[in-house]
């Protein structure tokens, strides 16, 4: 009887490849349902100047701090994401001696740690920190400068997808597409704080090219089915 439980258990388990995929389309899901709750609220975006930054957060949405608490599940399902997709596609990369997934480990990590920091400064700035023009600054600076780590996970999980042929080369282009767009704004960084101009756009953009790509990189590790080789 023991063993048929046993069995039974395993047959019920989700293979960890398509709890990372879900994991990869919850965060997704997550990071769209935010950004349309705030940008309705008026959340300043990057290169605003203080004064509008103290408007917004001077009379904060009483729905702002229930917004920013869902930060920590964001992140846990963005670790998840990551692992399974090392996990999948490891094996293709000892066999090419790269480490691309790495790469887009530590991408997604790195972007977990800078955001939790910009989550902190808006809940600071929305607890009567609005005066301090410094608190606003840094917050823009590092929600700018995350976009190097973006840039990490969307390339090295790219690539990796790729040569394991986890993911197409159409998803593999718009990752890297997106990784660059993320990369050039985050080295446009002082321009961008400087002013509202176009180039603050070239984040946007990324921004949506990441989220279409980590809706089409889930939907593969859920669809994926047997043992990912190292064929070239």
């Amino acid at each position: 009887m023991a063993t048929l439980v046993n069995i039974g258990r395993r047959r019920r388990a989700l293979p960890f490849s398509r709890l990372g995929g879900f994991a990869a389309l919850g965060f997704a899901t997550m990071i769209v349902l935010s950004n349309a709750v705030l940008v309705p609220m008026g959340l300043p975006t990057p290169g605003a100047g203080l004064a509008e930054a103290r408007d917004f957060y001077g009379s904060a949405p009483a729905a702002l701090p229930a917004v920013l608490a869902l930060g920590p599940l964001t992140w846990a399902l963005s670790t998840v994401f990551a692992a399974a997709a090392v996990a999948v596609l490891w094996r293709a990369e000892h066999v090419h001696a790269t480490a691309w997934s790495l790469v887009g480990l530590a991408g997604v990590l790195l972007q977990n740690g800078t955001f939790a920091a910009v989550t902190a400064l808006r809940l600071a700035l929305a607890d009567g920190g609005a005066g301090t023009g410094g608190l606003w600054a840094l917050q823009d600076a590092l929600f700018l400068l995350n976009g190097t780590f973006l840039g990490l996970a969307l390339t090295g999980f790219s690539l990796a997808g790729v040569r394991a042929a986890v993911i197409g080369r159409r998803l593999g282009g718009l990752g890297l597409l997106a990784a660059t767009l993320h990369f050039a704004s985050a080295t446009l960084t002082p321009l961008i704080t400087g002013g509202d101009g176009p180039l603050g756009l070239l984040g946007l953009i990324g921004w949506l090219l990441w989220v279409i790509w980590l809706a089409g990189y889930g939907r593969a590790l859920v669809r994926l089915r047997g043992t990912v080789g190292g064929g070239s």
